[in-house]
């Protein structure tokens, strides 16, 4: 599997560090890894364009 880089502000990758660690992840990119596959899991499970959109919406991510 390819790797590709993602750009998080400080104060997010401090978090992401620190709640990796606490959760027992071998590292960051493991943690960071797990919670977007979560979310993706999520949405797949959505049965139409408008419940995906509703969900991220609803996350905060579109508005």
């Amino acid at each position: 599997m390819g790797k590709a880089k993602v750009k998080l502000d400080k104060d997010l990758l401090e978090k992401v560090k620190k709640f990796a660690e606490l959760s027992g992840y071998s590292s960051a990119e493991e943690f960071v890894t797990h919670c977007l596959e979560k979310e993706i899991s999520k949405l797949e499970e959505s049965d139409s364009e408008e419940e995906i959109k509703k969900k991220l919406k609803g996350l905060g991510y579109i508005s």
